[in-house]
C-alpha cells in the first residue's frame, strides 16, 4: 500500500481547517456581522474553544495521569523514580501536550489572520525550548541527588556543578529564544556576542571566579561538606552545609549560618578541622600558671606523705634511689639544701599529671602526650600539659578537658603550690585586715 505524497496531506489539512473556519464564519455571516467582523468575532470565538480545550487536557494530565503516575512511582521500590515526582519532571513533561495541540491548531484559529498567526506560532515555540530547559534542568537535579547518595560524591560540590549546567543551558536556551523572536541565526548572534565578551566577564566576574575555585577546592580536596572550618575573618566557625557556585555555606555552633564567597577560599587562610576529627584524636593545649614563690624543695616527710597517692609511688622509689646514689657519689652536704640533688615540689607535680594522663582512658594512647614546663613569665610558672584526648566530638571533648582540669586544680594543694592569680578584692581586704591588726 502506497502512502499518500506530503503534497496532498498538506491539501488535505488545509481542506479540513477550511472547513472548520468556514463553517463557523459562515454562522456567524449568518448571525448579521459583516465580512471583517466575522472573521474577527471567528477567531476570538474559536480561540475561547481551544483555551477551554487546552485548559481540560491540562487539567485531565495533570490531575488524572499525573496523580496515577505519582502513586504508582511512590508505591514502587525503586528510589531513583522517586526523584521525577521531587524535581517536578513529571510535570514538565505534562505541559508538552497542551502546546504542541496549540501549535496545531492555532493555524485553524487564526487562518485568516496571518500576522497573528506568525506571532502565536513564535510564542509556543518559545514556550516548547523554556519547557525543554526546564526538564533538561530538572534532569540535571535527578543526577545530582543520585550522586549525592553515593558515598565518593557525598563530599563533592555538585551544587557548583549543577550552577555551571544551569548558566550553559541558559545560554543555549537564551540564543535559541532571541534567534526565534528576531529571525537571526544562533550563528550570528554568537559571533555578535564575542564582541561583547569584555563586557560580558566583567558582569559575570563572581560568577567565573567561583566556578574556578570550585573546581580548586574540589580537585585539591580542600574543603567538603560536614567539615568544621574556622574562618575569623568572616565569623565562620561550624559546619560546611552547602557549597555551591558563588557561596558556601558554614552554620555555626550557635545554629547561626555564614555565607563565604567561594574565590574568597583561594585567597584568605581557614582552618579545616577534618584532619584532626579523621585521626581519631583531638589536642588539648592548656597551661596552669604556677606561683613562682611557692616552688621549693619537699622534705623527707612531705615526701613520704606524698609517696601515698598510688600513681606518684612508683616515681618517688625511682627518684629517691637516682637521688640517693648521685648524692652518694658526690658526698654532697646535705645540711645545704641546695648541695646535691632534691625533689620539688613542681617536680613532683608535673610527675602526678603525666601519671595520671597515662592511665586517664580517655586520652589517645598513640598520640604524643607530655607536661612541660614553660619560660616563666609576670604571671608564673606556666606547667603546660600536651595530650590528646581519643574522642573528637565538641562536647564529649569540653568535658574530658574540663574533667582533667578540675582533678588538677584541686590537687595542687596537696603538693604545697599555688595557682597563679591576680590580687581580687578579698586579697586586698584580707591584706589590710592584717596590717591593722599589726598595728
Amino acid at each position: 500500500m502506497q502512502l499518500p505524497s506530503t503534497d496532498l496531506l498538506e491539501k488535505i489539512n488545509k481542506q479540513s481547517q477550511s472547513k472548520i473556519y468556514d463553517w463557523s464564519y459562515q454562522k456567524f455571516l449568518q448571525a448579521g456581522f459583516n465580512s471583517e467582523w466575522s472573521h474577527t468575532i471567528n477567531s476570538l470565538f474559536l480561540l475561547l474553544i481551544v483555551i477551554i480545550i487546552l485548559l481540560t487536557i491540562d487539567f485531565i494530565t495533570r490531575k488524572v495521569v499525573l496523580t496515577l503516575v505519582t502513586r504508582f512511582i511512590t508505591k514502587s521500590k525503586n528510589v531513583i523514580d522517586d526523584h521525577l515526582i521531587k524535581n517536578k519532571t513529571l510535570k514538565y513533561i505534562s505541559h508538552f501536550i497542551p502546546l504542541f495541540i496549540a501549535q496545531q491548531i492555532s493555524p485553524i484559529i487564526f487562518l485568516g489572520f496571518p500576522n497573528w498567526l506568525k506571532a502565536i506560532n513564535k510564542g509556543i515555540e518559545v514556550l516548547l525550548v523554556l519547557i525543554i530547559m526546564a526538564i533538561i534542568h530538572s534532569a540535571l537535579k535527578i543526577i545530582r541527588d543520585i550522586l549525592k547518595t553515593r558515598k565518593s560524591f557525598a563530599d563533592k560540590p555538585l551544587e557548583s556543578y549543577l550552577q555551571v549546567a544551569q548558566i550553559v543551558l541558559i545560554c543555549i536556551g537564551g540564543t535559541i529564544i532571541f534567534s526565534i523572536l528576531t529571525g537571526i541565526s544562533p550563528k550570528t548572534f554568537l559571533v555578535s556576542l564575542g564582541a561583547a565578551s569584555a563586557v560580558l566577564i566583567l558582569v559575570f566576574k563572581d560568577t567565573i571566579l567561583g566556578f574556578v575555585a570550585s573546581i580548586s577546592v574540589s580537585a585539591n580536596d580542600s574543603i567538603r561538606v560536614g567539615d568544621w572550618i574556622e574562618m575569623p575573618k568572616h565569623n565562620a566557625d561550624g559546619s560546611v552545609i552547602e557549597i555551591n557556585l558563588n557561596n558556601v555555606k558554614v552554620q555555626n555552633f550557635d545554629k547561626t549560618i555564614t555565607t563565604i564567597p567561594t574565590h574568597t577560599l583561594l585567597i584568605d587562610s581557614f582552618k579545616n578541622y577534618r584532619g584532626m576529627q579523621t585521626s581519631g584524636g583531638r589536642r588539648i593545649k592548656r597551661a596552669i600558671n604556677i606561683k613562682i614563690s611557692t616552688i621549693r624543695f619537699m622534705t623527707e616527710e612531705e615526701i613520704m606523705d606524698l609517696e601515698k597517692i598510688k600513681l606518684l609511688k612508683p616515681f618517688i622509689e625511682q627518684r629517691r634511689l637516682e637521688i640517693n646514689e648521685y648524692n652518694n657519689k658526690s658526698q654532697a652536704d646535705q645540711t645545704m639544701p641546695v648541695n646535691g640533688r632534691k625533689m620539688t615540689n613542681i617536680g613532683l607535680f608535673r610527675a602526678y599529671i603525666t601519671a595520671y594522663i597515662r592511665q586517664n582512658p580517655n586520652m589517645h594512647k598513640e598520640m604524643i602526650s607530655m607536661v612541660r614546663q614553660m619560660d616563666p613569665t609576670e604571671h608564673g610558672v606556666p606547667l603546660e600539659i600536651y595530650v590528646f584526648t581519643n574522642d573528637t566530638r565538641f562536647e564529649i571533648y569540653e568535658g574530658i578537658r574540663s574533667d582533667l582540669f578540675d582533678h588538677l586544680f584541686a590537687a595542687i594543694t596537696f603538693f604545697k603550690l599555688e595557682v597563679f592569680e591576680s590580687p581580687a578584692s578579698d586579697d586586698l581586704r584580707n591584706l589590710r585586715i592584717k596590717i591593722d591588726q599589726e598595728k
